[in-house]
């Protein structure tokens, strides 16, 4: 073997070895010899990972207006959808349709697996929504939206605050009725439910925090707690209740608020985060230009 090559191959293997470190990992989640893997590239702003049924992710490429899909069968990403109404956070419902934030005129989307698009939500009492950022469907069918606000410079419309604030929403699943389950946060952002329907976890960005609530069956809310000090861009859950954080890498806590892993990820900023696969074993992660995979020891619960 030449000089050149031994040192490059030293150079990678000692990378790799520091990226494995790095993973703090207390309970065994990650799976054993497990690291983090770059699925690909090249995009200008991953968000909004989703999973469909048969296992493949969906995600956002935002500022290029593009719906990307991985598929588990090839292992490989194409475009899923253009002109995607800037879509950010994305979650499939039971009948297979694909349910988006779309960021370009404020809007809910219902996406069907041919790429044609329903309008769900133009607005709220008439006027403009912030931004719907994130969102997620319930086992009934009923969707909770965040809606902090996040000028962008390709709107048209006007960039100040149309509502009284920044809310989070629901959406019934008749799709008659559409409401606020909050009006006290600051700016909420990543939201996802337990799968019993049950509790529902969203993240206020803007104050640094996460709560938990419980879900009555009309889709109010009701007995707010603090679940951490921290706030999250997007979130995930896994099989054991541990919930998934995103913003500096990944972070992991346990039902009770404890820290139990953080995966580092190489990059300004972690957006989001789900499981994906026929099982639900690997996470699948959108960080900046990239889209990256972990295999776990626990399964996704959506």
């Amino acid at each position: 073997m030449k000089k050149s090559v031994f040192i490059a191959f030293i150079l990678i293997f000692n990378s790799t070895l520091m990226s494995q470190a790095q993973i703090v990992d207390k309970r065994g989640i990650v799976a054993k010899k497990a690291t983090l893997e770059k699925v690909a590239d090249g995009f200008s702003f991953t968000e909004g990972p989703a999973v469909n049924r048969a296992g493949d992710v969906y995600f956002t490429d935002q500022p290029n207006d593009r719906i990307i899909k991985w598929s588990f069968f090839t292992g490989e990403t194409s475009v899923f959808m253009e002109n995607a109404g800037r879509s950010n956070g994305m979650f499939f419902d039971r009948m297979g349709n694909l349910i988006t934030c779309a960021d370009m005129e404020n809007e809910l989307w219902e996406i069907d697996a041919k790429g044609n698009k329903k309008v769900l939500i133009e607005n709220y009492q008439g006027k403009k929504l912030n931004g719907p950022n994130d969102l997620w469907v319930a086992p009934n069918g009923g969707i909770y939206i965040t809606d902090p606000l996040y000028k962008r410079d390709y709107w048209t419309r006007n960039p100040e605050m149309l509502q009284d604030g920044e809310h989070l929403y629901y959406l019934s699943p008749d799709r008659v009725q559409f409401f606020r389950v909050d009006e006290k946060l600051v700016k909420p952002n990543g939201i996802i439910g337990t799968p019993d329907g049950k509790k529902l976890y969203v993240a206020d960005i803007g104050d640094n925090k996460t709560y938990v609530y419980d879900i009555e069956e009309d889709g109010y809310l009701r007995n707010r707690k603090l679940f951490v000090e921290m706030g999250s861009d997007g979130m995930t859950l896994d099989h054991r209740g541990n919930l998934y954080l995103t913003g500096k890498g990944v972070t992991v806590f346990n039902q009770k608020g404890e820290q139990i892993a953080h995966i580092p990820i190489d990059a300004n900023w972690t957006a989001n985060v789900t499981f994906g696969g026929p099982q639900r074993k690997t996470l699948f992660i959108t960080a900046m230009d990239a889209f990256y995979s972990l295999e776990m020891n626990v399964r996704g619960t959506h």
